[in-house]
């Protein structure tokens, strides 16, 4: 459910901050290159795709896809909720347990989570199966996706049992300052999602290998080298069995550091511009992206919180007796907890998203100044937006509320106008390649 993506935006605060030194003039030895930056083929524009009446019709049934996800996603809890469901599962449990708090919880949390996922697997069929394979997107099939799904549950499940019964225990016991609490608690959680998700949870749903091709995988590691990031290792990841679409990216964390790259984007991409698109990745991690974000995440974080706790103690006070619940405390508050989370993460989300993207904007100036091949990263941006059926410009609102990334068109018209070093500026980033 979107509920959790107030405590998933914490996963930026994992690392201690380092400082910004992007001022600072680069010496001249790390201005040096990985790839040819006098190839005169890297210093032709490309032009921004138009956009086909697939990937057009495809963004705007994306629309209502995401507006009936944000009603969908609060009408299910609601339901049980208003329904008395909630409640009735509570009791169950509680019966099941013995009475017994801990499993109380689990058993509850267990059957919710069921029955969300029986109701929710329809629509999830349509709108996540067949949709993709009516636009061309996806080789999943039926059985890969029916096991997947039901393995995503079994995760859940177990990440339920054995960690969602703590935001009640905070909650009951420091019913006034749970979410200042929880909010503190959820650094420690992400980063060990972030440790064991490469290596326990990844796995379960594609193969990761090595790369075939050796001769790019030692390109793609001397440029992590040079970028700031040592003891990486490179995996080739067959999302050929599930999809047409493109992408790769940097996960892990301490031992489990890893870069991933989609064979899909391999069988698609000329060398140039997957290490165009690494550099881009590895420009997260050499920025301190996820240090950097650790002020917005923890406001947003607290604000969203706070938020739930006033509007939750009011909605408990007027109806609670009502529907049967007296306290957040309850368990079989769970719904109404979503419910609250999604409309604060409603609200807070274009914050979040509107730096994203500014996030996104620095990753392309580096992976720019690491690599300078512009015409290889303008045409990864470009083969992207067409492999993904993507479209060049957004409209403000789909901006607003959707857009993680900067549109294509800018990111493209960025790569082919940015060259600080053809006319003898400094590179913003610059001191932090090394020889």
């Amino acid at each position: 459910m979107r509920g959790w993506w107030l405590l998933l935006m914490v996963g930026a605060m994992l690392f201690p901050l380092r400082p910004v030194r992007g001022g600072e003039p680069a010496p001249r030895e790390i201005g040096a290159v990985v790839m040819p930056s006098d190839d005169p083929a890297e210093q032709v524009p490309v032009a921004v795709p138009e956009p086909t009446a697939k990937a057009l019709e495809f963004h705007r049934t994306g629309h209502v896809i995401w507006a009936f996800s944000e009603f969908w996603e609060m009408a299910v809890p609601a339901a049980l909720l208003l329904g008395g469901l909630s409640v009735r599962l509570r009791n169950l449990a509680q019966r099941l347990a013995g009475g017994r708090w801990f499993f109380t919880v689990a058993l509850y949390l267990t059957l919710f989570l069921v029955i969300v996922f029986v109701v929710n697997l329809p629509v999830r069929y349509v709108f996540g199966f067949l949709r993709g394979h009516f636009y061309g997107l996806s080789n999943m099939t039926r059985t890969k996706w029916l096991v997947d799904s039901f393995l995503g549950l079994g995760v859940d499940v177990v990440g339920a049992a054995l960690f969602a019964w703590v935001p009640f225990w905070v909650i009951g016991r420091f019913p006034r300052w749970w979410w200042l609490i929880l909010s503190a608690l959820a650094v420690p959680y992400i980063a060990f999602v972030m440790l064991i998700a490469p290596v326990l949870i990844d796995p379960l749903f594609n193969h990761f290998g090595p790369m075939k091709n050796r001769a790019l995988e030692q390109k793609i590691l001397a440029l992590a080298r040079r970028s700031g990031i040592e003891g990486s290792r490179v995996f080739e990841v067959n999302k050929s069995v599930d999809t047409t679409t493109a992408n790769a990216y940097v996960t892990g964390l301490l031992g489990t550091h890893r870069i991933v790259l989609w064979d899909t984007l391999l069988a698609k991409f000329d060398d140039r511009e997957v290490l165009a698109v690494m550099g881009h990745e590895m420009g997260h991690f050499a920025l301190g992206h996820v240090e950097r974000s650790v002020v917005l995440s923890s406001v947003l974080l607290v604000a969203g919180l706070w938020w739930v706790d006033r509007a939750g103690r009011w909605t408990l006070s007027r109806w609670g007796k009502r529907l049967g619940i007296t306290s957040l405390a309850d368990v079989a508050a769970t719904p109404l907890l979503l419910i609250l989370i999604g409309l604060s993460s409603t609200v807070l989300g274009p914050v979040a998203l509107a730096y994203s993207r500014h996030q996104e904007h620095e990753a392309d100036r580096f992976t720019l100044e690491l690599t300078r091949t512009n015409h290889s990263a303008a045409r990864a941006f470009a083969d992207l937006q067409r492999e993904n059926l993507g479209i060049p410009r957004l409209d403000p609102l789909c901006t607003l509320f959707r857009a993680s990334h900067p549109c294509s068109a800018d990111r493209i018209e960025f790569c082919n106008t940015y060259r600080p070093w053809a006319e003898g500026r400094r590179l913003t980033y610059g001191d932090r390649f090394n020889p």
